[in-house]
């Protein structure tokens, strides 16, 4: 297939069309390469795709509406997977505008894109933020998710309810996926993981939200993207058994879908702290803090619709991935460009 990635100069983005390069696909990438984190981070994930047959990269920002209009209109893409956002919780309480024109002016920018040109499917990159404050756990597709507590949050609600919309109208087939904290080697420098790992080496204390009573269902990069490749590959269908009198939100009678892609397996943040310490032979400096606002305690997932449908639960234990990332991490601090990691 020939497939859309944005975001491709991204954490999940870049791992991706690894993974669909290696099954044979072309992958269109288009990233703008914004500075919310390490710009010389992305360029190096961007710098191994370049380097691959099949793979093509756009310079381009999705919230340009001429832009994208003149892409699909050059380009014949089987799938869109959209991992372009404007992303981070607590970012949200400082540059709201942001979020508004990557992750809801680009969002339908794409989806117009997509419908006018007949694109096979239509998937993109939601959030386990969509929960809120909803304390219901594990959480599922089919809870209700009307009270989210950042701007982020809501922007990535909009997308499922926009989604609904071209689906429904346009008969456009569209998937929603809800990550669940995703990590890993490439890994994003604003995530926990990354920022511990680099204050532990560095004997600098590490900041520690809720005075460490947080749990999260980690989720390692390796079954986020194969639960992406699945999805991708099975189009949305209407399902036989929605009713308008009692409405599911997970699925509809038009083409649409939202899966949970987590571990579920929760871990307590303390833990997660502590396999990494042993992973790195150090013990971290902890600055105990209160809770941020926007964020929530806890977050764990229900994957019984992504098991059922597509034959897939994550399964990557903490303990393996964290020691995955070390070893790539470490190899990559001491890298030529040993300055790529650092946050911008």
């Amino acid at each position: 297939m020939h497939i859309l990635i944005t975001g491709a100069a991204g954490f999940i983005g870049s791992t991706l069309a690894h993974r669909l390069l290696a099954r044979g696909d072309t992958v269109t990438g288009v990233d703008n390469l914004n500075d919310y984190y390490s710009v010389d981070l992305k360029k190096a994930r961007l710098a191994r795709l370049q380097a691959l047959p099949g793979f093509t990269f756009k310079y381009l920002d999705i919230a340009d509406r001429k832009a994208m209009s003149e892409l699909f209109l050059a380009e014949h893409f089987d799938a869109v997977m959209n991992l372009a956002a404007q992303a981070g919780v607590r970012h949200s309480l400082k540059d709201p505008h942001a979020y508004v024109d990557a992750n809801l002016v680009g969002f339908v920018n794409l989806l117009e894109g997509a419908r006018h040109t007949e694109v096979g499917h239509f998937v993109y990159a939601s959030s386990s933020s969509v929960y809120g404050s909803n304390s219901q756990q594990p959480f599922s597709e089919h809870d209700s998710v009307g009270h989210p507590v950042s701007l982020y949050a809501a922007s990535k609600r909009a997308n499922e309810l926009m989604a609904h919309s071209y689906a429904h109208l346009f008969r456009l087939p569209c998937t929603g996926l809800r990550f669940f904290t995703v990590y890993g080697p490439w890994g994003r420098p604003d995530m926990a993981l990354f920022l511990f790992t680099k204050g532990i080496l560095e004997g600098t204390p590490i900041k520690v939200f809720n005075h460490g009573k947080m749990v999260r269902d980690f989720t390692y990069i390796d079954d986020i993207v194969e639960g992406v490749v699945r999805v991708i590959d099975k189009p949305a269908q209407p399902s036989q058994d929605w009713s308008p009198s009692n409405p599911d939100p997970a699925t509809s009678n038009a083409p649409f879908r939202l899966y949970n892609i987590g571990n579920n397996q929760p871990v307590e943040l303390m833990h997660y702290i502590r396999v990494l310490e042993e992973c790195l032979g150090r013990k971290a400096q902890i600055e105990m803090l209160p809770m941020q606002p926007g964020d929530v305690p806890s977050t764990i997932a229900s994957v019984d619709d992504l098991s059922a449908d597509l034959g897939f639960r994550p399964a990557t234990s903490v303990e393996t991935g964290i020691a995955r990332f070390v070893e790539w991490y470490l190899e990559y601090r001491h890298a030529p460009a040993a300055k790529l990691g650092e946050p911008a």
